[in-house]
């Protein structure tokens, strides 16, 4: 397994193989996707609060090939490939009862400390969050499911339907996720902002209608201007730049919908409260998923969506530190590590 020992340093070590519980399966990983947050730990020991301590396992978007079942398992057999849903909830607080548990406060997430991740050769994990993969869907695709779960699950927020506009802010992987998740929804009129022209180049290629370079010309304006004066139904903001999230209010049509996806630096970002008033623009946040890994490999094996074209590139684990060096450069969507 590759243990992040510090930050910007990598050591593969051997661990005992794990016995899954009862209840669990062991799945060995085969592809592994780089998400911002392992970026973060990578670059800096922690992220947020939490930090790697002595030595840590990244890795939370996987998929894999189950290689052994517990004793009270059933539905999945030695040999399945599965997409590992990385957030476990305790399935007893309100929030779990109501369905809501990926606001469950007492979530494990893989490779979120203390718990490792799937940068490893064997994953111990709960059989109910394990998600067989048609003979359609690729394993890099299974592991791609979790941005994609985000981008739904942004949709899902925004209530967007077929005829929507949408303004997402950001093209980076989740913003391309959301693409994917709105144009499945239905939004017939997709404007996308950056300010990496490649990034914007590839967001145009993957079908957006419009695109905004937002070091040359102002978010709200172009916006404005293109859907003359009337404004977007949703925005979803994907880049946790603070300037993006403080132009979203001024993008949206009275009465739209702003989710906020991205993860500012500074969780303080002003806006006009009488302006949300008086057009009565609702502001949302959208924290992970729930109950959309189901859809995300049902909308891969019907062709209705694109996540390998988010992948820049793959690295063996042997290349790991290599691959997550690669994949801090600016103009990369993502990297993905294969075991």
């Amino acid at each position: 397994m590759a243990v992040l020992t510090e930050p910007g340093e990598f050591e593969l070590v051997e661990r005992e193989r794990p016995e899954p519980e009862p209840e669990e399966a062991l799945v060995r990983p085969r592809a592994v996707g780089i998400c911002g947050s392992d970026l973060h730990y990578y670059e800096h020991g922690r992220n947020g609060g939490t930090d790697i301590g002595d030595g840590h396992v990244l890795g939370h978007e996987a998929a894999g090939e189950v290689v052994a079942v517990g004793s009270e398992v059933t539905g999945l057999s030695i040999g399945d490939r599965v997409a590992i849903e990385p957030g476990v909830p305790c399935r007893r607080c309100e929030h779990c009862r109501r369905g809501d548990y990926h606001l469950c406060p007492d979530v494990t997430f893989l490779g979120s400390p203390p718990d490792d991740g799937a940068l490893a050769e064997y994953v111990a994990w709960p059989a109910d969050y394990l998600y067989e993969l048609p003979e359609s869907v690729s394993t890099r695709e299974g592991a791609l499911c979790e941005p994609l779960s985000v981008g739904i699950h942004a949709a899902r927020r925004g209530e967007v339907s077929t005829g929507d506009s949408v303004l997402i802010t950001g093209a980076g992987p989740i913003g391309r996720c959301a693409l994917e998740a709105v144009r499945a929804a239905g939004a017939t009129d997709v404007v996308v902002s950056d300010v990496v022209p490649s990034k914007l180049d590839a967001a145009a290629a993957a079908g957006a209608d419009r695109t905004i370079d937002a070091r040359e010309e102002s978010v709200a304006d172009a916006v404005s201007a293109y859907t003359d004066g009337r404004g977007v139904d949703t925005v979803i903001e994907a880049s946790g730049a603070e300037p993006a999230i403080g132009s979203t209010v001024d993008a949206v049509r009275r009465g739209a919908v702003v989710v906020l996806v991205g993860m500012p630096v500074d969780g303080a970002v002003e806006f006009d409260a009488l302006d949300i008033i008086n057009r009565e623009v609702d502001v949302r946040g959208s924290y992970r998923y729930a109950n959309t890994y189901p859809t995300a490999v049902e909308l891969l094996a019907d062709g209705r969506v694109d996540v390998d074209g988010l992948v820049d590139f793959e690295a063996p684990v042997s290349e790991v530190q290599t691959a997550f060096e690669r994949a801090l450069e600016p103009e990369v969507v993502k990297g993905v590590v294969t075991l």
